[in-house]
């Protein structure tokens, strides 16, 4: 397949699928790797493998919305499934992950952890008796790390409830001496930044925007290996590079998804290249042009 040279062979290979499949195909959700998710991948590893000890480290992952946090704490989660265990009473789980609650709320959030366990959680239950059968839970499955998506949702709302669920934070990680992943937005680390004792415990590791730099050439030059198109795109060239970043708003999320309706585009319209006509005519709206959309509702 040399004459598809722009492309990986697994790429190459879906090819020869019909118009409607290598478009189904696109569709897919897909990792590409680049240098900071890797190093974010590597750290998360080694905090996996930290001896416990009574003043654990622990991550806090951020980036804005649709700037691929879940995309690379997924990759995390792969690597690490809830492994059987025969001979015990309970499976162990080295890594959980769940998704905070909306708002500041402890009992909240021990109900977000018993339901990812398949655990009850009766409404009756005191929140202290519930706290315990969290620690409980936690210890029977030989919990390896606590991922907490959206994590700014828990550290919001009134001063008070703020501090009562960093007081949690805190708690589960001296209880249980596993390393906490918090993922969010910034406001999840100025919230964590107004407890001493937190902020030195967690280490924040940020996904910065996207801007038009040798990063950006890599990733976009994955991004044409992996899209099956039958003509080199040249995604790299400094023209194209910095229409679909800027149009993206800087995110790999918008950036993936700018790409995908183009390809398809080009599929439809037989062109099977990203060009700026492509990528003009997709039908793709940027973060801008949808919130000027909504100011004008």
């Amino acid at each position: 397949m040399t004459e598809f040279a722009h492309l990986s062979e697994t790429a190459a290979s879906k090819l020869a699928l019909s118009n409607r499949d290598r478009i189904q195909h696109i569709k897919k959700a897909r990792w590409i790797g680049y240098g900071r998710a890797r190093e974010i991948l590597s750290k998360l590893e080694d905090l996996l493998a930290h001896p416990a000890q009574a003043r654990m480290p622990n991550m806090l992952l951020i980036g804005e919305t649709n700037n691929g946090k879940t995309m690379l704490v997924s990759k995390f989660r792969e690597k690490h499934p809830a492994e059987a265990n025969v001979d015990g009473d309970a499976i162990n789980i080295p890594v959980l992950y769940i998704q905070a609650p909306p708002g500041p709320d402890e009992r909240g959030f021990y109900n977000a952890i018993l339901t990812r366990l398949f655990e009850a959680s009766p409404r009756s239950e005191a929140t202290d008796a519930k706290r315990d059968r969290v620690v409980g839970v936690l210890r029977r499955v030989k919990l390896g790390m606590l991922m907490i998506d959206e994590i700014h949702h828990l550290l919001a709302g009134a001063y008070v409830k703020q501090r009562n669920c960093l007081n949690v934070l805190k708690y589960l990680g001296n209880e249980l001496c596993v390393p906490l992943v918090g993922i969010g937005t910034a406001e999840a680390m100025r919230a964590i930044q107004t407890d001493p004792q937190l902020a030195n415990r967690f280490t924040p590791e940020v996904l910065p925007r996207w801007e038009r730099n040798a990063e950006l050439a890599r990733l976009l030059a994955s991004f044409e290996r992996v899209i099956p198109l039958q003509r080199a795109s040249q995604l790299v060239s400094p023209a194209l590079a910095a229409r679909i970043v800027d149009a993206a708003g800087g995110t790999i999320g918008e950036m993936s998804t700018l790409l995908n309706m183009a390809a398809i585009h080009a599929i439809e319209t037989g062109e099977e290249r990203i060009t700026a006509e492509i990528l003009e005519g997709c039908g793709y709206a940027s973060p801008v042009q949808r919130k000027q959309a909504a100011s004008a509702l």
